[in-house]
């Protein structure tokens, strides 16, 4: 590796394959002579790697080309998976490509319902698809990319062809491999997503959804093989940046549940075990249900890694047999915590630059705290604390 630790984004506004997403990664600054290198590990045979820079809208990209010398050979999981365990890789690079095909198979075998051993790589020719999985692997690692966020991907609509007969798009083993993968229509009649640009992705991103908080170091324009109608360019971005740490949470997932049959006077104890837990916010709000009965709209805002776990505590702690639950993008204004010096002692406050200036915001806690200790009117030491110098 050759850089510090970078975080990717695979921008697939028009699908991604294999080799566009090496495209990318050479476009993006992965030295031709490394890849080389990293290819001749393998010993699979001689082969024939073009790389040509075309203009596509305008935009400049690297294009990847692939061809065996001499007669293609088939070759199923476990074969390929021997070439990959001989050869001088990385053993990271081994255990992600390995993955990645055990992952192409597993979608073929459940397509065509065969095992997955009986699976040969047929559509994409096996040398071109060892060139694509190994070099984007080993393109990633060198680049430093240690967390890859992709975008939504795009569904086709028509057909292809390919060794089964004619198929409809997007072909089966890609929807099979995109389960649980957020995807979107689009009105194109031409594969934009293949198998093996799903599995890469399916096993290599971390998260899928908007570009994630970073400053921009390169990036990169992998060009496809056939033009796309209405003028839209058939390339596959990546960009690359040094992750950003934010002070909140920018997207975050929202739950909701709407119960008749609960309590509220658990909702105390179910606020402090969320909040304990890592709710952004919590809320409750009475609502009229079906056939007039009361009932309650419980909302709770999660950071996107810990929804799984706060949805399982919702289940646990109240009556709710189904949630409803979507990803939202919100702005928050910087903040930061201060000590307010007040004639009762320090008491911590939020500092908020707002688009008027600097704006104090007491602590309930601490003024309650406060108001109590010294029998003072709680808004008295609200007040004060709005107020007041601040040591900061």
């Amino acid at each position: 590796m050759t850089v510090s630790s970078r975080i990717g984004y695979a921008d697939c506004f028009s699908g991604v394959s294999g080799d566009m997403f090496l495209g990318a990664l050479l476009h993006c600054g992965l030295p031709e002579e490394f890849l080389r290198e990293e290819l001749a590990k393998l010993n699979i045979g001689d082969f024939s790697l073009t790389i040509s820079t075309p203009a596509i809208c305008g935009i400049g990209s690297c294009k990847v080309d692939i061809k065996p010398v001499g007669q293609k050979e088939l070759r199923h999981l476990h074969s390929i998976q021997n070439i990959l365990e001989k050869s001088r890789l990385d053993e990271h690079i081994i255990a992600k490509a390995t993955e990645i095909f055990t992952e192409l198979a597993r979608a073929e075998a459940r397509v065509h319902d065969t095992e997955i051993d009986k699976i040969h790589f047929h559509e994409v020719g096996a040398v071109d698809t060892i060139i694509d999985i190994v070099g984007t692997v080993a393109g990633l690692h060198y680049l430093g990319v240690d967390r890859l966020v992709a975008s939504p991907l795009p569904s086709p609509r028509g057909f292809i062809k390919c060794a089964h007969g004619t198929l409809p798009l997007p072909a089966p083993a890609v929807l099979e491999i995109l389960r649980d993968v957020p995807c979107y229509g689009v009105d194109v009649n031409k594969e934009l997503v293949t198998p093996t640009g799903a599995a890469l992705l399916k096993i290599l991103a971390d998260d899928f959804g908007n570009m994630p908080p970073m400053v921009i170091t390169a990036s990169g324009y992998g060009a496809g093989s056939h033009i796309l109608e209405g003028e839209r360019p058939n390339l596959f971005r990546l960009i690359l940046g040094k992750p950003v740490d934010v002070a909140e949470h920018q997207q975050v997932e929202v739950m909701e549940t709407n119960i008749d049959d609960w309590t509220p006077e658990g909702f105390p104890y179910l606020l402090e075990i969320l909040f304990s837990r890592g709710a952004l916010d919590v809320n409750l709000t009475p609502i009229q249900m079906k056939k007039g009965r009361p009932g309650f709209k419980l909302e709770v805002i999660s950071p996107l890694h810990l929804a799984i776990d706060l949805r399982e505590t919702i289940f646990n702690e109240t009556t709710a047999i189904g949630l409803r639950h979507r990803r939202e993008q919100r702005h928050t204004l910087p903040r930061q915590e201060i000590d307010v010096v007040t004639p009762w002692g320090k008491i911590t406050a939020k500092k908020v630059i707002t688009p008027r200036g600097e704006v104090i915001y007491p602590e309930y806690e601490e003024c309650r705290r406060v108001a109590l200790a010294k029998n003072i009117p709680l808004q008295q030491v609200y007040d004060l604390v709005k107020n007041m110098d601040r040591d900061i």
